[in-house]
């Protein structure tokens, strides 16, 4: 049994009146959600909506909070750090994290890196030593897996695409994924929004078949327990 976490970070809805400000990011998601729960019903589902509901941006007392040793902190700094103790305890259970993501400005949405900021926290998800040299911070979860499934107005922001250089996102997901314990990603991407044109319902379609196609051969992999499908080492 496998447990599965899903993190939305758009700020638009799956549906609304106008379907042209359906969130595509999230659409794509919820393929891969359904396909897999098809395939394992009885793993457990985790779902946050962060880009409707977005955790809380970390403060100064937050960071005293962290560095006050646990058996010391007063019980404002245990409350302060409840949200965050809960977010990263979701992390430690997952074996499979989706994350989705529309690229806004060329980065991850701010709910989205908050997310982050409450996740990515010293002796929770990775420690410091400087004994180790130039780097000190070392992962303290493994073992996982991480589908990122992106949406972005233009294109070619890929390896060796013509606006590889201006993409901030798939580079920060792909940086931050080791804090989670992450050790394999999969990448799922559907571009062109703002053209409108074929390009772009191609995209689209080509993602979902991709999201249905990916969570198929994981949730049966994860249920004979076979080698994964290649995909990027993280």
């Amino acid at each position: 049994m496998s447990t599965l976490l899903h993190i939305d970070s758009s700020v638009r809805a799956i549906t609304n009146p106008n379907p042209n400000h359906n969130s595509i990011s999230k659409n794509i998601a919820l393929r891969f959600i359904d396909t897999w729960r098809e395939t394992c019903p009885t793993d457990e589902y985790i779902y946050r909506d962060v880009g409707v509901n977005p955790p809380a941006f970390f403060t100064q007392d937050w960071i005293g909070a962290v560095f006050t040793p646990e058996q010391k902190r007063t019980p404002a700094q245990h409350d302060i750090l409840a949200l965050s103790d809960r977010l990263i305890a979701e992390v430690a259970k997952a074996d499979i994290i989706v994350i989705s993501t529309p690229m806004y400005n060329y980065g991850m949405p701010a709910q989205l890196k908050s997310w982050f900021d409450q996740v990515v926290r010293i002796n929770k998800t990775f420690d410091f030593d400087l004994a180790r040299g130039d780097f000190p911070l070392q992962p303290l979860l493994s073992g996982k897996t991480l589908v990122t499934i992106t949406s972005s107005g233009e294109f070619g922001f890929e390896t060796g695409g013509i606006r590889e250089s201006a993409s901030h996102l798939q580079p920060h997901l792909r940086t931050l994924s080791k804090y989670l314990g992450v050790e394999t990603i999969y990448e799922i991407a559907a571009e062109y929004q703002e053209f409108g044109d074929e390009r772009h319902r191609t995209s689209v379609s080509n993602a979902l078949s991709r999201a249905e196609k990916l969570a198929a051969e994981l949730a049966v992999n994860a249920l004979t327990a076979s080698p994964e499908p290649e995909a990027i080492n993280a």
